[in-house]
C-alpha cells in the first residue's frame, strides 16, 4: 500500500502540468540526454561488433582454424598420423601445404608474396578460397604446368592480368658456377583471388607438387591444414591434438597466430564502452540536479504529506519513483532509436557517401571499405542495466534530502 501511495504521488509529479517550467525544461534534457547516450552506445557497440565480425571473417579465409606441423622439420605422409587426426572430434578435413617467403618480379616490378602450394583438391574441403576467385579457378593449378594464383591487389599493383608470366624467387639457395644463388621459377598466372582482407597483398598459391620441385623438398611438406566443426572450439580441438600426436608433432589454432590483434579489438570495445556510458552518466547528473530543484519546489507539499503521516521510506519511493519514470522512458527512446540506427548504420552512411560524394573508409586501411553493424541483444541488456543503475544512483540524494525536510519549517512561511 506504501508503495501504492509512492507510485501515485511520484507519477502525478511527472505528469503535473503546473510544475515550475525551468525545472521541467531540465528534467527533459536529463530524459534526452539519456536516450541520446543509449542511442549512441547501442549503435557504436553494434558498429564495432560489425567490425570484429567482418574482420574476422577475412581473416579466417585464408587462415586455418587448425594447423598440425613437425617440430623437426618438414613431414611426410603417414597412414597413422592422417587417421589419428581425421579421428579427432570436431576435425573434418585435412590437407597438406607448403609454405615459404618469396618475391615474384614482372615487367621490372617486384614485390613480396607468401607462397603456399597446396593440393586443390583437399585444400576446397579446408578452405573457402575457391569460392574467392574472381578470374580463374583453384583447379586451374596442375602439378608440373608451375601454374601460380596471386591477390586482386597484388595483381592490381603490379598490372598482372591471368596468363602473364610472372618470376617466383625463393630463399633457397642453389649451387652455381658462378657461386650459390636464390631459385628462380617462371611461372604462369592461372587466377586471381580476393578475400577482402591484406592476403589479397601477399598471399600466392601454387600446386603442392610444384612446390615440393622448387623447394627440393622430395615428397615431403611442412604440416596440414584442418577444418573444424566449430571455429570457436579450435582451440580446444588443437589441445586435444597435441595430447593424442606424438612429441615431435605439434598443433595450432587460429587465435594463436594473431592473438594481440583480437585481444585489441576486444579491449578497444570495452573502453569505448566505458567511455560511452559518461554520456549517460552526465545526463543522469542532470537527473540529479532536477530532482534537488523539485525537492526545493515542493518542500510546502512534502511538509503537508509528513504531517497527514506519510513516513520518511514514502517520501525517498516519490522520489525516486519520479526519477525513474524520467529515466525509463529516456532509456526506452534510447533503446528504440539506437535498434532502429544499428540495424539501418549500413544504408545510412552509404546514402551520406553517395550524397556528399566521399568515402568514409579505405578498404587498404580499414580492410573493408563499407560500415558493418551486428547487434547483440546481451549488448542492450548490459546497456540497459548500467543506465537504470546511474539512474537510480541518481535519485538516491535527493529522495534522501526530501526525506528530511521538517513539516514545521516547510510550512513556516507558508
Amino acid at each position: 500500500m506504501r508503495f501504492g501511495l509512492a507510485l501515485f504521488i511520484g507519477m502525478r509529479y511527472t505528469r503535473s502540468k503546473r510544475s515550475n517550467h525551468f525545472i521541467s525544461f531540465i528534467s527533459l534534457i536529463s530524459t534526452l540526454g539519456i536516450a541520446l547516450g543509449v542511442m549512441v552506445l547501442i549503435t557504436v557497440l553494434s558498429v564495432m561488433n560489425g567490425f570484429d565480425h567482418e574482420i574476422k571473417s577475412r581473416i579466417l579465409n585464408m587462415v586455418p582454424p587448425v594447423t598440425v606441423q613437425g617440430l623437426d622439420g618438414p613431414l611426410q605422409a603417414q597412414k597413422q598420423l592422417d587417421e589419428t587426426i581425421l579421428k579427432t572430434p570436431g576435425v573434418t578435413a585435412m590437407a597438406p601445404f607448403v609454405q615459404t617467403q618469396g618475391m615474384i618480379q614482372y615487367q621490372g616490378q617486384s614485390g613480396y608474396i607468401l607462397l603456399q602450394g597446396i593440393d586443390p583438391a583437399l585444400q576446397s574441403k579446408v578452405s573457402p578460397i575457391a569460392s574467392k576467385m574472381v578470374r580463374g579457378s583453384l583447379t586451374d593449378l596442375k602439378p608440373g604446368e608451375f601454374g601460380i594464383l596471386i591477390g586482386a591487389d597484388k595483381a592490381q599493383q603490379m598490372g598482372i592480368v591471368v596468363g602473364d608470366k610472372i618470376t617466383v624467387m625463393v630463399p633457397k639457395i642453389s649451387m652455381t658456377p658462378i657461386g650459390s644463388v636464390p631459385r628462380l621459377k617462371q611461372f604462369v598466372v592461372k587466377g586471381i583471388f580476393k578475400t577482402g582482407y591484406t592476403y589479397d597483398n601477399t598471399y600466392a598459391l601454387i600446386d603442392l607438387k610444384d612446390a615440393q620441385t622448387l623447394l627440393q623438398l622430395q615428397n615431403t611438406f611442412n604440416g596440414y591444414e584442418l577444418k573444424v566443426e566449430d571455429l570457436y572450439r579450435a582451440p580446444y580441438i588443437a589441445n586435444l591434438l597435441n595430447q593424442r600426436l606424438p612429441f615431435s608433432y605439434q598443433s595450432f589454432d587460429w587465435t594463436q597466430q594473431n592473438p594481440n590483434f583480437f585481444k585489441a579489438l576486444q579491449m578497444e570495445k570495452t573502453m569505448m564502452f566505458l567511455i560511452l556510458i559518461l554520456i549517460i552518466a552526465v545526463a543522469a547528473f542532470n537527473l540529479l540536479s532536477s530532482l534537488v530543484m523539485m525537492v526545493t519546489d515542493k518542500r510546502g507539499e512534502i511538509a503537508i504529506l509528513r504531517t497527514l503521516g506519510a513516513k520518511t521510506g514514502t517520501i525517498m519511493r516519490v522520489f525516486v519513483v519520479q526519477g525513474m519514470m524520467t529515466g525509463c522512458i529516456g532509456i526506452l527512446f534510447g533503446v528504440g532509436l539506437g535498434i532502429a540506427l544499428s540495424l539501418h548504420v549500413t544504408e545510412i552512411v552509404a546514402w551520406l557517401q553517395h550524397l556528399l560524394g566521399v568515402q568514409f573508409l579505405s578498404a587498404n586501411v580499414y580492410y573493408i571499405d563499407f560500415v558493418p553493424s551486428l547487434l547483440i541483444p546481451t549488448d542492450i541488456v548490459k546497456i540497459i542495466a548500467v543506465a537504470l543503475g546511474l539512474c537510480v544512483v541518481a535519485t538516491l540524494y535527493p529522495a534522501w534530502q526530501a526525506s528530511r525536510v521538517l513539516p514545521a519549517e516547510a510550512l513556516r512561511y507558508e
